[in-house]
């Protein structure tokens, strides 16, 4: 059975890094399924374990778990009476990521005007174009 992967520490080495620098924690810990999902749904409000799992769409009850754990020891996350909420720390850490979202909106829009399409887009077009000549 192999190990779970070690919770990324400031300060230690993590995956891809041995400097230990604390963005390279940081990186990695974000890179991770669900962190920065789990993040952005609790910035929306306190929640329950099972109202997460909701939030988060089709998270499995010990990824959630994990990640979890993993936030809550990084003082990113806390536990309270009603639920889970960020912390301080994990709010400020929303604040500097959320921008990301905006920039990510005019990226997506910027490559698609210069023609690059999905897979998903470039079907709905010959769609279009087969029933606008009438060949359906």
């Amino acid at each position: 059975m192999p190990t779970p992967p070690t919770i990324p520490m400031p300060g230690a080495q993590v995956r891809g890094s041995k400097t230990g620098k604390p963005i390279m924690a940081l990186l990695d810990l974000l890179g991770r399924t669900w962190s920065l999902g789990v993040i952005w749904q609790l910035n929306q409000g306190v929640a329950t374990f099972r109202e997460l799992q909701l939030r988060c769409e089709k998270i499995s009850p010990s990824l959630l778990n994990t990640r979890l754990k993993e936030l809550k020891t990084l003082n990113l996350v806390r536990l309270t009476s009603l639920g889970y909420q960020l912390t301080e720390e994990g709010v400020e850490l929303f604040t500097i990521i959320a921008p990301l979202g905006d920039w990510a909106g005019q990226w997506a829009k910027s490559f698609q005007e210069k023609g690059h399409h999905t897979k998903v887009h470039q079907t709905k077009s010959l769609q279009t174009a087969i029933s606008d000549k009438g060949m359906s």
